[in-house]
């Protein structure tokens, strides 16, 4: 009989225990308030409520208004309990919201206090210093990735710019050895433009657009061949008229006209045309 009886004080106290367990709750944020404001309470409900909390002044500091439900769109129940903080204090004050017990089906749920900061409505600096919260330390930031990505895609940068470095010095070596007036250009560069080498060196580049040998009787060919140098026909029959007079006749002119003016100009329809 005594067995019986201390099994079943040990059956009642395990459920008496079972019976009684913390609520999860969504406790107000503690600081910030002042006399009039609006302290929100929410608890998770897992099970049908009793009798809920009534409307009513609950200490110097809070009244608690109607208690009302409310269902989230994940489809819980939360009990939403709100009071009006009813006092000011004459200095910045950490106070109290009570505890209090919520039964819910059978289970009894325990709400823990929460402290709530209320502050003067004449701010006293003097006095508040000693209320003010702890700094809330900041939480250091891993910024090894970042550092990573800043690394390689610099790399990425260098390589690019060259790579497009070399490119454009391997283009401009192409053209001066492949195009005829960037090569008689490059050649000008170490003549004297007077010197029958510089002339013949521009000779050598109508050729190679015309196609063939040219003579001032044969320079249609050439238009023909390439039609974006007749912006500069003028100055081209002037340097095959002048340079037959020089070869082939009484010597150089007096209004010698540059070779190497001609050659750039040339040079530049050829680049535009080329690109």
């Amino acid at each position: 009989m005594s067995r019986t009886l201390l099994m079943l004080s040990a059956a009642i106290a395990t459920t008496a225990l079972a019976a009684q367990q913390p609520a999860i709750v969504e406790q107000p944020r503690p600081f910030g308030y002042v006399v009039g404001d609006l302290v929100t309470q929410r608890v998770l409900l897992t099970a049908e409520p009793g009798e809920l909390p009534p409307a009513q002044r609950i200490n110097i500091w809070f009244e608690r208004r109607v208690p009302t439900i409310e269902k989230t769109a994940d489809g819980r129940n939360w009990l939403v309990v709100t009071y009006q903080v009813t006092n000011a204090p004459p200095a910045l004050t950490t106070v109290q919201l009570p505890p209090w017990k919520l039964k819910a089906g059978n289970l009894q749920l325990d709400i823990p206090a929460a402290p709530i900061s209320v502050a003067p409505l004449v701010s006293n600096a003097s006095s508040a210093a000693g209320e003010l919260r702890p700094d809330r330390e900041v939480s250091s930031i891993d910024t090894a990735t970042t550092r990573t990505s800043v690394w390689l895609w610099s790399i990425a940068l260098l390589i690019t710019l060259a790579a497009w470095l070399s490119w454009w010095r391997w283009r401009n070596w192409r053209d001066s050895h492949n195009q005829p007036f960037a090569r008689a250009l490059h050649e000008l560069r170490r003549l004297d433009e007077s010197a029958p080498e510089a002339w013949q060196a521009l000779h050598r580049a109508f050729d190679r657009t015309a196609g063939r040998v040219l003579q001032i009787e044969t320079l249609p060919a050439l238009f023909e061949r390439a039609p974006q140098l007749l912006p500069r026909r003028a100055e081209i029959e002037r340097f095959f008229a002048q340079s037959n007079q020089r070869f082939f006749g009484a010597g150089p002119p007096g209004d010698l006209l540059s070779v190497r003016a001609l050659c750039n100009e040339l040079r530049r329809i050829e680049r535009r045309h080329a690109s």
